[in-house]
């Protein structure tokens, strides 16, 4: 079993501006180590994480990855976040490059069909739009949970970039809730982008139903 990394440095003062590691986060640490074998051997140049938060799920890769020359990039609006990163990836001896950034905006033209891994764990929970619409502007701890209509907005976005961003043999991980139709989003990411998926986990974590989709060409 691959540890989970050490979270011990940061307070309770980071997590009240910063998403806690929790069951969404624990089920998409399950799904990457049953990919450990197949992801150490992809040999992967690039790994970016996208809402990296406290930095646990990069500083995990990174443990799965061992030695490598692994480019860790990582991207949230909040910057408590990108400095909990830098700080998780300093505590577990992951070279992790936070990025203050609104999902990929200033990256995306240098990453074009460059990442190998590409992680989400996106704000899923359904809310007012104008609610999802706010916690992206004021970058704070709101904007890790509230997803908007149908739990999709942020996710929306970034579904359309995917293709973009991802290798020849780069893989996707999104978390999603059952309410956010991940059949709908299956289906559309196969016809719009060729992009194949699986349901790689799923599991129930209180009234949340989580799902882990693996993307790949």
């Amino acid at each position: 079993m691959i540890p989970t990394p050490d979270l011990s440095h940061l307070t309770r003062r980071d997590y009240e501006s910063v998403y806690e590691p929790a069951e969404d986060t624990f089920i998409l640490l399950d799904a990457l180590e049953q990919d450990a074998d197949e992801l150490r051997n992809m040999q992967p140049s690039i790994s970016l994480e996208i809402g990296s938060g406290s930095g646990c799920v990069s500083s995990f890769i990174g443990t799965i990855l061992g030695p490598s020359n692994t480019l860790y990039l990582a991207t949230d609006i909040n910057e408590r976040a990108a400095s909990c990163t830098a700080r998780t990836g300093r505590q577990n001896n992951i070279p992790i490059e936070p990025i203050i950034a609104n999902l990929v905006a200033p990256l995306r033209s240098r990453l074009r069909h460059a990442v190998d891994i590409l992680v989400f764990n996106p704000p899923y929970v359904p809310t007012f739009e104008s609610e999802a619409e706010d916690a992206q502007t004021t970058r704070n701890i709101q904007g890790a949970w509230a997803g908007g209509a149908n739990g999709m907005q942020v996710t929306d976005l970034l579904l359309e970039q995917v293709d973009d961003l991802l290798s020849s043999q780069g893989r996707f991980y999104l978390v999603a809730v059952k309410q956010n139709d991940v059949p709908a989003i299956q289906e559309r990411m196969r016809q719009r982008f060729n992009l194949r998926s699986d349901v790689v986990l799923q599991r129930r974590a209180g009234r949340e139903h989580l799902l882990i989709l693996r993307f790949q060409r």
